[in-house]
């Protein structure tokens, strides 16, 4: 890894530094073998899903897992919270939650020996460092956008006061693609929070009779955790360093406007089935994501094979297809590979 250094120090210092992050580098690998092997003692198959998660985590970005009942949503975010020290709690999002039942209010005590009352504030489920927001179609958008704030700012706002989240912060969304009755949609800004959109898909053959086989009979393997909060923050702050050379950064430009109708970049195919593309925040995220895991894949630098195997999961939520392209039967993951594979190789 290279570290820019002022001429004037010390060689031994600069030389210090380049050694103890890309010690950190190897650190994240390590970790990150070590959660999918803990990961992997619940859940059965979802590989590529179980690195994306990571991703997500050593990045410091959020996730929306999206599948169909059944596929293990929830086990995965529980099973990733027991194999670290961090702090879980699981918000079960219903039509009638709201917003101060995760954020926290104030309570209004009196004390027994003066008589005396004053308000103490009790900190709602938001104040946990990975965060299951399960179902989140499922509540209203006023209790939605109580998420923004915390998502974004690591920050929750009652009465006025700001209280901080302890880091790092994670939080993980579930969400189910089939049941539309009763639920309501996730608003742009909220979707655009999140970094990773995670699709959940039904299991092979052999993993459904490992599934059975594993799940019908002695209990599951406990989990054990393998990585403290401190150094998961150090890994966060040390995986932004890895460098990603010019030309795959203007690849990244290029990809991201080709993703926008009317842009100078897109080609007809985007002006006829795109409604709106990627914001800037997409190719940030594309960046951070990739530096991640060329880390998990024993890599000191970026490499277009990283682009493209975050492509997907980067932006399938920021890219909106119109009519033309529902009409066609076209997903816009399809879309996205095409355009990857144009710009990012």
């Amino acid at each position: 890894m290279t570290i820019e250094t002022n001429s004037s120090a010390p060689v031994a210092t600069a030389t210090a530094e380049r050694v103890d992050e890309a010690a950190i580098v190897r650190e994240a690998r390590r970790v990150g073998d070590e959660l999918k092997s803990q990961i992997g003692r619940q859940i059965i198959g979802q590989e590529e899903v179980v690195t994306q998660l990571l991703v997500g985590l050593f990045a410091g970005g959020h996730a929306l897992l999206v599948g169909v009942p059944g596929l293990a949503k929830t086990m995965l975010v529980r099973s990733l919270a027991q194999a670290t020290h961090l702090s879980f709690r699981r918000i079960q999002f219903t039509p009638d939650l709201m917003p101060a039942d995760i954020t926290g209010t104030h309570l209004l005590e009196e004390d027994q020996a003066t008589g005396k009352r004053s308000f103490r504030f009790a900190p709602g489920p938001l104040f946990a460092q990975v965060v299951l927001a399960d179902e989140i179609n499922r509540t209203p958008p006023k209790t939605q956008a109580a998420l923004l704030e915390s998502m974004q700012e690591h920050s929750v706002t009652v009465g006025g006061t700001t209280h901080q989240l302890e880091e790092p912060f994670f939080v993980l969304a579930t969400q189910n693609p089939i049941e539309q009755e009763g639920t309501y949609p996730l608003p742009e800004a909220q979707l655009d929070r999140f970094m990773l959109n995670l699709t959940l898909d039904y299991p092979s053959l052999a993993e459904e009779e490992a599934i059975l086989a594993s799940t019908t009979g002695s209990p599951p393997m406990s989990i054990e955790p393998v990585v403290e909060a401190e150094m998961l923050v150090q890994i966060q702050k040390t995986l932004r360093l890895i460098p990603i050379s010019q030309p795959l950064i203007q690849a990244v430009a290029r990809f991201v406007q080709a993703t926008r109708p009317s842009s100078p970049v897109a080609g007809q195919r985007v002006n006829h089935l795109v409604r709106w593309g990627s914001g800037p925040r997409g190719g940030q995220q594309l960046i951070l994501a990739a530096k991640v895991h060329a880390a998990l894949s024993g890599r000191y630098h970026v490499e277009p094979e990283d682009l493209l195997a975050l492509a997907k999961p980067v932006f399938r939520h920021r890219v909106l297809l119109n009519y033309h392209a529902q009409a066609e039967g076209l997903h816009v993951d399809q879309l996205i590979e095409e355009l990857a594979a144009e710009h990012l190789r």
